[in-house]
């Protein structure tokens, strides 16, 4: 399946109409002319299911991980923000359809280059009822800069100067130098505002089982059951009439077993999940429990090259390795079809804003990796690596994980590596994205990587000489300068274009090794209904807006 730059564009367009109800386009599907040709699955995007029919006293949600942290210094893969979505708030909100309105600021100005002016909005209450002041916003954003805390976020303020209270409601923050992705990330987990009182009084032990949090989402973090779930309860003084939650309890249960996730959905056991796994797709659509929804998704599925002290150093050898791996292959068993192969790191529903001109730029005429063994094996020889060791990390998550570290081992010892794979339980590889040390001895391992703001500079942010996720710590200064260049820009259009270069030059180099992209997955049982299926959730509040069917 080869969704269109038009495709994509058409759903975009479509997903910023709001309509209620189930708004559905129909996807490409591959051409079955021919005898040969396997078709890829049919399936619909849904930007809006059914609107609820009433309240629901509560329902489940199964996760495939308990979060890592739900400090939102921390909270930086699906299973920590799925649920910090619906408890904390950001200055700014993301939408469904990644477009960027007023959250807890009610108003923003951009008076200069370096400065960022945030109106805090008024009869706003944390969870414990104390009123959300200025000096709230100021100590939550601060924690980013302080080394102490080490926050997974610094990326976005590393450019800050200062972050002072200006007013009764007003927040000014100031910058080094001109930053345009500062103020697109505070619709994410950088831009979440926590009661200051809460801060100081758990300390070390805020974000935890223990300590839980007390922001200012429609729901309220009630219990977190170690290695079981966590609960939430409705907040009814929420400030935000259109997002008061229509459920009065939520129980998310963490299932590491792709398997006893889906049967726990096939049996109506839980009402819903995100991230489905595609194999189980099948399975659930004929369950007569539910629906499978296909939504707007931002992520591309791509394999980290955290180590560039080994084989995958040398540039001939990322080379040899994509084109070792039969993407369409791995594809199709590791997602089933849904989705198509990718030669960059972003999708375009990303470039928001972007001209006709960049978006050629940035995926045209790019350099493209056959499936070619022969040609690998060539690279392999002239880099003189034959015999080297790569380790690949994985984990029990869903069948794509499986599928790509047995291709990846595969398609390193068709060319004359040796490969080694190393499974850890979830949470150990969540650890991966956050502790260094976790990422030791590891050469390569998979991420769906998503998008947190509607900008592709986003993703080429990262990796920036010396950023916190430029996990294998690559470099080259051309690229460096486009990105620097680019963040400057405010214009998306203009900005869009330097990108552009530094998208061409990461699909050139490969510091990380991309390979597909699909839509984003949701069941919803025959109970509920209500929700968005869209990569959103991560930061909006999904769950508020789930009902009863």
């Amino acid at each position: 399946m080869i969704r269109t730059r038009r495709a994509a564009r058409r759903l975009l367009a479509a997903a910023s109409l709001g309509v209620a109800g189930a708004l559905v386009l129909s996807a490409c599907s591959a051409d079955t002319s021919s005898p040969d040709a396997t078709a890829a699955p049919e399936w619909d995007y849904t930007v809006q299911t059914a609107a609820p029919s009433g309240d629901i006293d509560s329902f489940s949600w199964v996760s495939y991980s308990e979060p890592y942290s739900l400090d939102y210094a921390y909270a930086f893969d699906y299973a920590d923000n799925q649920v910090l979505s619906n408890v904390c708030e950001s200055l700014l909100r993301l939408n469904p359809d990644y477009t960027l309105t007023p959250g807890l600021a009610e108003a923003f100005e951009h008076p200069t280059p370096e400065t960022w002016v945030y109106t805090i909005r008024d009869g706003v209450t944390f969870h414990d009822g104390t009123p959300l002041t200025a000096a709230d916003v100021v100590a939550s954003m601060s924690r980013h800069l302080d080394p102490e805390v080490g926050s997974s976020w610094y990326s976005v303020y590393q450019n800050v100067a200062s972050i002072q209270q200006t007013g009764d409601r007003q927040v000014t923050v100031t910058m080094n130098q001109a930053d345009s992705q500062f103020n697109l990330a505070m619709g994410g987990a950088a831009g979440v505002v926590e009661s200051a009182a809460t801060l100081a009084d758990k300390g070390a032990d805020y974000g935890n089982s223990s300590g839980l949090v007390n922001c200012t989402g429609p729901f309220e973090l009630s219990e977190w059951k170690s290695g079981e779930s966590v609960t939430l309860t409705r907040y009814d003084d929420y400030w935000d009439a259109s997002l008061r939650a229509k459920a009065g309890e939520v129980e998310i249960l963490f299932m590491t077993d792709a398997n006893a996730r889906v049967n726990a959905l096939k049996s109506g056991e839980v009402d819903g999940g995100w991230m489905i796994p595609t194999d189980a797709i099948s399975q659930l659509q004929s369950s007569g429990k539910g629906d499978i929804h296909f939504g707007l998704n931002t992520a591309v599925g791509s394999l980290v090259v955290s180590n560039l002290e080994g084989p995958l150093g040398d540039e001939r050898v990322r080379r040899a390795l994509l084109m070792a791996m039969d993407r369409q292959g791995i594809l199709d068993a590791a997602a089933k079809g849904y989705g198509e192969v990718t030669d960059v790191l972003t999708t375009e529903s990303v470039w928001v804003g972007a001209g006709d001109a960049a978006l050629k730029e940035a995926f045209d005429g790019l350099e493209e990796y056959p499936y070619d063994v022969e040609a690998a094996k060539k690279l392999i020889d002239e880099a003189g690596v034959t015999g080297e060791e790569i380790v690949i990390a994985t984990a029990p998550i869903s069948n794509d994980f499986t599928v790509i570290s047995q291709g990846a081992a595969a398609a390193a010892q068709s060319i004359g590596l040796t490969a080694t794979i190393e499974t850890v339980s979830p949470s150990a590889y969540t650890a991966l994205f956050s502790d260094p040390s976790a990422r030791e001895g590891i050469d390569l391992f998979y991420t769906s990587w998503y998008l947190s703001s509607p900008d592709p500079l986003e993703m080429y942010s990262v990796l920036r000489t010396g950023e916190f996720s430029n996990y294998g710590n690559w470099s080259d200064p051309e690229f460096d300068a486009l990105v620097n260049e680019a963040v400057a820009i405010d214009d998306p259009a203009a900005r869009s274009e330097v990108t552009a270069q530094a998208q061409r030059i990461a699909n050139a180099q490969l510091p990380w090794l991309p390979l597909l992209q699909g839509p984003m997955t949701l069941f919803l049982g025959d109970r509920v209904t209500g929700v968005a299926p869209s990569v959103a959730f991560m930061y909006y509040p999904w769950a508020a807006t789930i009902g009863s069917r």
